[in-house]
């Protein structure tokens, strides 16, 4: 961590009118030195930024999404939800999901690597010590902690660009980097976000941890500006009592708490009346605000001495709900007490997450019973992610993203949940570093959808009503030559599918057969997309639109190869009621823009590379395939 050094406003300003008399500074020099000048403050935390190798690659390529079709799981149901694998670097995969999903994500949650020194947080840049084989940060890397910072700073910013204004991100961390984590989300998602640092017990038992038995892990818990937590299921709520509209248990009506008392809440102590000949079969009796004949007078009963006073104000509930929520009751004593129905059946998330279903090893006995070996170290707990997810969902049709997939624990949860009810989707991102993608989250969740059997010969039955679908981060040159512009085009396809969630492609519309190079169609209930690879087409789709019967007041979401923005709107007029147009690649290139860093220079003197053949188009055989060609 490098010191911040402090300065006055008038220092600052001095300091800036030298930088600007400075002569042999080119004006990007000048302008960078007066942005580090501008941009002080006063309190936040700073860390040396480390450069990454894939933030590299990404300042002179793109990705894109291209799906591996043969890994697909596709479900007989017909309205399954899908989702989605992507195997690739994080940051590649983000980057293409500011695209697809921006403001879409309902619930982030994340658990990235610790950095504990112990070959968990792999670092891949330029600059690895001559010690170091492996890009592996050990504890004796002087810049170990930036380097995590770096490396979480640059996916976090894209997370809260993904996240809706309702959304909610949890994080799961320890002590090797929580304190950071804690001040690098205050400041991008804003500290008054902030909704928790929880507790959760993973270990029981307790490890080794410098003579304290470790039994933790902390859940950092923000939302965006208009989320909020849920409250959770109390299903193991038990009712001691039952009336004709279901069961109740009794909450006593006086506040216990002496901080509370007639010195300081004397509007809260004032006499209740109970009828005690009224109990009916749960023991329950009238009350009155007014004194009765026969009618006991109770009032707030004194603890230690001190006379303790109601919860509720006289004015404010109590009238509303006498003899349907409050009434009276004998105490212990032979007394009368004040209480109050409660029927509650769900109750709010305590800082605390000790359950002992929370546990890593539930976790892990879980993922050996599905993939038949110990694989995969230290997976969370099903219902953990289970538990966050529920906070987090405000309903049963929300799109969760884990881009630290680990062995696929969160889709398996989004999937258990489901079958309660439920169409959330999952987006799932992971490397492939030790085949982890291959061989522990998809063949995880594989079996989970299809079915398995534990070692011990039980069957468990598939969870069929998903559908998962594979794909991988591919990257393309950056620089805007006409042929990488229809490159990204001819492979944007796949993404497309994501951002419509529509994948049923048909081979004709409206009796002509598509072609892959010039336009293909997907369609699927009451949604339509339409991709067109190459301009001289629009002409001859346009017709094809006009003919096409849309029901009333749906439309053709329809994207367009245009060097420009204008999606060729003129050629469209005639349709312009069926349709909706996007430009492309630059509406892909200007949600790029946000998140990408900067671009390296373009030697415009060099010649671009050719096309490759996939991409490559020929006007007359374009044409001939309209009229009949294979699709």
């Amino acid at each position: 961590m490098k010191r911040t050094v402090t300065m006055t406003s008038q220092q600052r300003q001095d300091l800036i009118a030298k930088v600007n008399q400075i002569e042999g500074l080119s004006t990007e020099e000048r302008s960078a030195l007066l942005g580090l000048l501008r941009s002080h403050k006063k309190y936040g935390l700073v860390w040396e930024d480390k450069p990454e190798d894939v933030e590299e690659r990404l300042r002179d390529h793109i990705p894109v999404l291209t799906e591996v079709k043969e890994r697909a799981i596709i479900s007989d149901i017909p309205d399954a939800p899908n989702h989605i694998l992507i195997e690739g670097d994080n940051l590649e995969a983000l980057t293409a999901l500011a695209y697809t999903h921006a403001g879409k994500i309902d619930v982030i949650y994340i658990d990235p690597p610790y950095n504990t020194g112990n070959k968990d947080f792999v670092y891949y840049d330029d600059y690895m010590d001559d010690y170091r084989s492996l890009p592996y940060v050990d504890k004796i890397d002087a810049y170990r902690h930036s380097k995590w910072l770096s490396f979480m700073y640059r996916r976090l910013v894209i997370a809260k660009k993904l996240l809706k204004d309702t959304g909610v991100i949890f994080l799961s961390i320890d002590d090797n980097e929580q304190a950071n984590l804690k001040l690098l989300c205050d400041s991008i998602f804003g500290e008054s976000n902030f909704k928790s640092n929880s507790i959760i017990m993973n270990n029981r038992g307790g490890r080794d941890y410098g003579g304290i038995a470790l039994q933790h892990d902390y859940l950092l818990i923000y939302t965006r500006p208009e989320g909020q937590l849920q409250l959770i299921s109390d299903a193991e709520k038990e009712f001691q009592y039952e009336d004709e509209i279901g069961g109740f248990n009794l909450m006593e009506l006086r506040n216990r708490n002496t901080k509370f008392n007639i010195g300081n809440r004397p509007n809260l102590c004032y006499p209740f009346y109970v009828d005690p000949k009224s109990a009916d079969n749960n023991g329950l009796m009238r009350i009155s605000l007014e004194p009765l004949d026969g009618y006991v007078e109770v009032y707030p009963a004194k603890s230690n001495g001190i006379q303790t006073v109601w919860r509720w104000g006289k004015e404010e509930k109590s009238r509303r709900n006498l003899n349907v929520e409050i009434f009276g009751k004998r105490n212990r004593n032979g007394g009368y007490m004040i209480v109050q129905k409660y029927r509650k059946t769900t109750k709010m998330q305590r800082s605390i997450w000790d359950d002992k279903e929370f546990v890593n090893e539930r976790g892990s006995e879980l993922l050996k019973e599905i993939l038949d070996q110990d694989i995969f170290s230290y997976p969370k707990s099903l219902a953990t992610i289970k538990r966050v997810i529920e906070l987090g969902c405000s309903d049963e049709s929300s799109t969760i993203l884990d881009f630290f997939a680990g062995s696929g624990t969160t889709l398996h949860a989004v999937m258990q949940l489901n079958t309660k009810g439920g169409h959330r989707q999952c987006i799932l991102v992971t490397n492939n570093e030790n085949g982890i993608c291959e061989n522990v989250t998809y063949e995880r969740n594989k079996r989970v959808i299809n079915g398995y059997t534990k070692p011990n010969g039980e069957y468990v039955k598939g969870l069929h009503a998903n559908n998962l679908r594979y794909y991988r981060t591919r990257l393309i040159d950056r620089s805007r030559s006409p042929q990488n512009l229809r490159q990204l085009v001819a492979l944007s396809t796949d993404m497309l599918c994501i951002k419509e969630d529509l994948y049923s492609e048909m081979n004709e519309f409206a009796g002509q057969q598509t072609h892959q190079n010039v336009f293909r169609y997907f369609e699927k209930g009451g949604k339509r997309m339409m991709v067109i690879y190459n301009e001289e087409a629009v002409p001859e789709i346009v017709k094809l639109i006009e003919k096409y019967d849309i029901p009333c007041g749906q439309i053709i979401k329809v994207y367009v190869f245009s060097p420009s923005e204008d999606p060729w709107a003129g050629e469209f007029v005639s349709v312009e009621g069926k349709v909706e147009l996007c430009a492309l690649p630059l509406a892909i290139l200007n949600a790029y823009k946000r998140v990408l860093p900067k671009q390296h220079p373009v030697d415009v003197f060099v010649k671009p590379e050719s096309v490759q053949e996939e991409t490559q188009t020929d006007g007359n055989s374009i044409f001939d395939s309209m009229k009949g060609g294979e699709a």
